[in-house]
């Protein structure tokens, strides 16, 4: 049987996560006390060169941190997976930023930038979207276009300074509300060379095998924990609201929810230990990781009628939940 999120939580985090939730979505940004559980336990450097975490630590660790807010969930995975980039640096380049306790990269996978070679470097121009934890950020990364004089293009990821970018503040969306995931824009301005890297486990100066396992599979499988952490958290609010309505027919759809969303979590997260432990291939963490998001998805619209009216109030938890699950279910790496 498939441990609670909740076991995977230092003790009174949660309650401090959960604390501060409603404060947080009003505001529209973390609250300060999750900021400072975020600083404290180091958890958007927790993919930083040193001693980074391993895959099965990290997915569990960002399930419960989803199951007790999905805004610091969602930003501690977003922003803690680009700080996994800083691996793929030499040892020791812009330290100032990689070595900083506050390290908060945030960043977008779009390629919507261009990149026009120049001496020293390249002049760089563009626009990107949906950068969680923009606000917090000490560091930002986003796919460009290298336009080279040939006519020659290729996408490759830079990396931007606080004081290169200039954030708009353009994220309205019904959940996932205090993770600031905000636009960002670069405006012609000159990098250097060595600000181009490239996700190839053979350029990583860490050896340390989290840098070696494909980055497509480490999305999915940290965008999918986030998932499986609110829709537990989702199940966990109809518990306390069904046992209060006392229907026999939500009480039932409410046992079969937990035995599919514990069937999908146990294998997904059988395939993420067999892929760490080089038992399986990665093809199964692919097909896990979706098929607990589509399981998630199912489950909670299954769910969400019997909630009556005040499961429909934007003040209620269950409504910040699913709406906060709905949010990041719109993922691209998430949709089919």
């Amino acid at each position: 049987m498939m441990q609670h999120p909740s076991a995977f939580l230092p003790a009174g985090v949660a309650d401090v996560l959960r604390a501060g939730s409603a404060v947080a979505e009003a505001a529209r940004d973390l609250h300060p006390d999750q900021l400072r559980l975020i600083y404290e336990h180091q958890w958007w450097r927790m993919l930083a060169p040193g001693k980074p975490l391993t895959l099965p630590e990290l997915v569990r660790l960002e399930e419960g941190i989803a199951w007790a807010d999905g805004s610091v969930g969602w930003t501690v995975t977003l922003c803690s997976g680009a700080g996994w980039f800083a691996g793929f640096f030499p040892a020791g380049a812009y330290s100032g930023i990689f070595s900083d306790w506050r390290m908060c990269i945030a960043g977008s996978g779009a390629p919507s930038g261009e990149a026009f070679p120049a001496p020293g470097g390249y002049r760089i121009s563009g626009k990107w979207d949906y950068a969680s934890g923009a606000m917090h950020a000490t560091a930002f990364t986003a796919n460009c276009v290298i336009v080279s004089g040939d006519g020659q293009r290729q996408v490759r990821p830079f990396l931007f300074f606080p004081e290169e970018v200039v954030v708009h503040k353009t994220w309205n969306t019904i959940g996932l509300v205090a993770t600031g995931s905000h636009s960002f824009e670069v405006g012609d301005r000159l990098v250097p060379a060595d600000r181009c890297f490239a996700i190839e486990p053979a350029k990583a100066e860490d050896g340390d095998a989290v840098y070696q396992y494909p980055f497509l599979q480490l999305a999915e499988v940290t965008l999918a924990a986030n998932l499986a952490g609110m829709a537990v958290h989702f199940l966990d609010c109809c518990e306390e609201l069904f046992r209060k309505r006392e229907r026999i027919t939500a009480t039932v759809q409410l046992e079969e929810g937990w035995s599919l969303l514990g069937e999908l979590r146990w294998e997904f997260y059988r395939a993420v230990d067999d892929s760490w432990a080089g038992r399986t291939g990665f093809d199964a963490v692919s097909r896990t990781s979706r098929a607990l998001v589509a399981g998630v998805r199912k489950v909670v619209d299954g769910l969400y009628p019997y909630g009556g009216l005040g499961a429909a109030r934007p003040d209620a938890e269950i409504n910040r939940v699913w709406r906060d699950l709905h949010t990041a279910s719109q993922h691209s790496l998430l949709v089919d």
